[in-house]
């Protein structure tokens, strides 16, 4: 038996999804941009995908543009706000941003623009004093991750919206852990670019989206095409954002239930952790947390070798990033939050999803208090 608690790295596939995408790769074969009736019928799939993954999040269905995933769709806007703002040449961003934002930034910053990186507390929360600082009249965007993939930890994303916009900066959300976790609305969060990725809530990997408000134009970041509105050139992965679509739709339907099944499931695992195993911390504000997220300091154990053992006992969980795996470097986002490399490193995060259960849950607790003590042994 294998228990998959590394959810926030990526998400089986609901059965509705394969079956829509099965269907699609069938009988949907024209090009999109063909106008015969098989290329109609394949635009016709699109469109409606369009407003279905807009209605979870609240936005415009002609705002969403289908991107290959988060990550371009970080760099589309971090670029893209540059270019579209050539009077503004300084972007404003925090130390626990995911690396599809971070990498961009660096490049802007090596091309000459100026970056500006914003402090986290010990519990991962933005300084906002601190941001309303580093915001300035050549501000052109600032860039934040609404839920940290690592931790969990939430951010005030409203309050950044409203300190951002009062400088004429636009705001741009990596959304990309959240959906499908928590509610989350474009125009409730104040952002003006919002990217996510469909492999994130049960969807196929390969897929996601930029919700580009129509505040902040950007020019197209693939060219070659005319594509998504001349906004992302490339034939769409028709069948790809036909699950995307498919698993928004599941998503809404389902979030208000969801919601406390995962809370519920992360805290009795924690609850446990706590009363079975000494010298453990939890990392993070847990008020300000998906409901679904639990990184665990485990003190004096190298996390790598704890996660090959509970990998052996059948059980999947992650020492940091998925973006980071096979590298035992030290979280930069823990390190942000003030942890040491050797805390960083001792610490492991469980992502649980609707798919585990409470008895999956027992059977981890029944087998890591003698995991940690055999790795504290042998590190001893």
């Amino acid at each position: 038996m294998r228990i998959y608690l590394d959810h926030n790295a990526t998400t089986p596939l609901r059965a509705e999804v394969v079956a829509a995408m099965s269907e699609v790769l069938r009988a949907n074969y024209g090009n999109p941009s063909s106008t015969h009736a098989e290329g109609a019928a394949a635009r016709a799939v699109i469109e409606r995908a369009r407003g279905e993954v807009a209605a979870l999040l609240g936005a415009a269905a002609s705002d969403v543009v289908f991107t290959a995933g988060a990550t371009e769709a970080n760099n589309t806007a971090l670029l893209g706000a540059l270019a579209a703002r050539p009077g503004r040449r300084h972007l404003v961003s925090t130390t626990t941003e995911h690396p599809s934002v971070e990498a961009p930034l660096a490049a802007a910053e090596a091309a000459g623009a100026r970056v500006t990186r914003i402090a986290v507390d010990a519990d991962g929360r933005l300084d906002h004093a601190a941001l309303e600082r580093a915001l300035d009249d050549q501000t052109a965007l600032v860039a934040v991750i609404l839920a940290n993939n690592e931790t969990g930890v939430i951010q005030d994303v409203p309050r950044i919206a409203a300190a951002a916009h009062a400088r004429g900066a636009w705001l741009h959300v990596d959304a990309t852990q959240a959906l499908g976790k928590i509610p989350v609305n474009v125009s409730a969060l104040g952002a003006d670019l919002l990217a996510c990725s469909a492999h994130k809530l049960n969807g196929p990997k390969g897929t996601g989206c930029l919700v580009a408000r129509k505040a902040a134009a950007l020019p197209a970041y693939l060219l070659g095409g005319g594509q998504e509105r001349r906004r992302r050139g490339g034939t769409e992965n028709v069948a790809g954002i036909a699950g995307f679509a498919v698993a928004c739709a599941l998503a809404r339907a389902e979030l208000a239930a969801r919601e406390p099944v995962l809370a519920a499931l992360r805290d009795r695992l924690w609850s446990g952790i706590e009363a079975k195993i000494p010298l453990v911390r939890r990392n993070g504000a847990a008020r300000f947390m998906l409901p679904n997220t639990l990184s665990v300091e485990f003190a004096g154990v190298a996390g790598e070798l704890l996660l090959e053992a509970l990998d052996g006992e059948g059980i999947a969980v992650s020492a940091g990033a998925a973006c980071h795996s096979g590298s035992v470097e030290p979280s930069a986002v823990l390190l942000a939050m003030g942890r040491t490399p050797a805390q960083a490193r001792a610490s492991l995060r469980f992502s649980v999803g609707p798919s585990n259960t409470p008895a999956e849950i027992d059977h981890v607790l029944a087998l890591l208090p003698e995991l940690v003590a055999r790795v504290r042994a042998a590190g001893a």
